[in-house]
C-alpha cells in the first residue's frame, strides 16, 4: 500500500582468470574497455545519432541534503503531458541509460545481441506508456560513475541502471518511487577466508564502483580494507579499487587484482550466476537501499509519469509485470520476494 509522506526539503595480481576462463575473460575485459566511453545504442546495437537534447522541464525544486529524511518518498503519480512528455513524443523515442554489462539487469545477450535484463523491461514498460510502443527506446549504455553526468548534460531521458535513491543524489537529480530493494554486501571467492562485511576484511584489497553507495560505505567503515587507489580521481588513477564501472570489480577479481568487492547483493547475486568461482559472503546485506528511475533534476512531470507506470507495473499480485520480471531474471539469485516495494509519496 503507498504511503503518502511529507517532504520538508529540509599488489601483485595471481595468474590466469577465475571461472570463465581465458577466452571469455579476456572478452569481459574488452567489454571493461568498451564500457569506459559513454556509447549510444539503439534497440539492436547499432550506433544512433538521436537528438542529443532529451532532458525534461527545467524548474528547479530546491533540496537539501541534510534535511532530507525520507528520500524515497517521490511525487504522486500522473498521466499528464507535461514538457518533459511532450519532447519524448515530439522526439518519438525514449532515450534510456542503461547498462550492458550486468547480468539479469541490464545486458547484451551474446546470441541474440539484444539488450535483456530487469531494468530493460521496465525500460520498455515506461516506452509503451508514454509512446505506445515497447519498442520505442534509444538505449545509451552509461558507466557507473556518468550516470548522473548523462541527465546533466541531457544525454537521457532517464536512468534506469541499478542507482540507489538517497539525499546525497536527490541535490543533482531526480527520482521515482522505489521498484526494487537491495542492500550492500561482500563479494568473494568461494575459498577465501573473507566472511562478509567484517574483521576478514583487515588488510584485503576491496574493489567498489567509483560514485557508489559501496564506496561509501566503505569510506564510513572499512575494517582495515585497503579500498582506495592511489592518486584517486587524477590522470594518475590505476582505476584498480575504484573503478568506473562496477563490472570492472569482478574482473579485477577473476584477474587476481583484489581480493573482494563491495556491491550491491542484487549485482553481486548475478555476478555469482556469471562467475560459480565466487560468491555472495555473510548472512545477507548490512544496508537497505532500494533503486529508483533517475530523472533531470525538476523533471516533475516525467518523474510523475514515471510513478504512474510504476503503478501498473507493480498491479496485479503475483501475476505483476514486476513479479513476471522478477521470476524471468532475478528469482534464481534472490530467491523469496514476494512483492516489489511499496511506493511512497511525499506531499507538499
Amino acid at each position: 500500500m503507498a504511503r503518502a509522506r511529507t517532504w520538508t526539503r529540509r599488489g601483485p595480481a595471481r595468474g590466469g582468470l577465475r571461472g570463465w576462463g581465458g577466452v571469455t575473460g579476456m572478452a569481459v575485459a574488452c567489454v571493461l574497455t568498451a564500457s569506459l566511453t559513454l556509447l549510444p545504442l539503439s534497440l539492436h546495437g547499432e550506433r544512433t545519432t538521436g537528438a542529443d537534447t532529451v532532458g525534461g522541464t527545467t524548474a528547479t525544486v530546491p533540496v537539501r541534503a541534510e534535511a532530507c529524511t525520507d528520500p524515497e518518498a517521490s511525487l504522486p503519480p500522473s498521466s499528464v503531458d507535461g514538457p518533459g512528455i511532450q519532447k519524448i513524443k515530439a522526439r518519438g523515442k525514449l532515450v534510456a541509460g542503461v547498462d550492458q554489462n550486468s547480468f539479469r539487469w541490464g545486458y547484451r545477450n551474446p546470441y541474440s545481441g539484444e539488450l535483456e535484463g530487469f531494468d530493460i523491461d521496465l525500460v520498455r514498460a515506461l516506452a509503451k506508456d508514454i509512446l505506445g510502443d515497447p519498442d520505442a527506446v534509444i538505449f545509451r549504455a552509461i558507466p557507473t560513475n556518468q550516470r548522473i553526468a548523462a541527465l546533466e548534460r541531457d544525454r537521457v531521458d532517464v536512468i534506469v541502471r541499478t542507482m540507489t535513491i538517497n539525499c546525497k543524489r536527490l541535490e543533482q537529480v531526480s527520482f521515482s518511487t522505489a521498484y526494487f530493494r537491495t542492500g550492500q554486501q561482500i563479494l568473494a571467492p568461494k575459498d577465501s577466508p573473507i566472511t562478509g562485511y567484517d574483521d576478514s576484511l583487515k588488510g584485503k584489497r576491496v574493489c567498489s564502483g567509483e560514485g557508489t553507495t559501496a564506496y561509501e560505505a566503505l569510506e564510513r567503515k572499512s575494517y582495515g580494507a585497503i579500498f582506495r587507489d592511489g592518486f584517486d580521481g587524477t590522470e594518475r588513477d590505476r582505476d584498480q579499487l575504484t573503478v568506473p564501472n562496477q563490472l570492472d570489480c569482478l574482473v579485477r577479481l577473476q584477474l587476481g587484482e583484489v581480493d573482494a568487492v563491495l556491491t550491491d547483493n542484487a549485482l553481486g547475486a548475478g555476478q555469482a550466476a556469471q562467475d560459480p568461482a565466487v560468491a555472495l559472503k555473510g548472512t545477507g546485506p548490512f544496508t537497505t537501499e532500494y533503486y529508483g528511475v533517475a530523472a533531470k533534476r525538476g523533471a516533475d512531470d516525467l518523474v510523475a509519469r514515471v510513478n504512474k507506470v510504476l503503478v501498473d507495473y507493480r498491479a496485479g499480485g503475483a501475476d505483476s509485470a514486476w513479479m513476471v520480471s522478477y521470476r524471468k531474471w532475478l528469482a534464481a539469485g534472490l530467491p523469496g520476494i514476494t512483492a516489489p516495494p511499496a511506493p511512497e509519496y511525499r506531499s507538499e
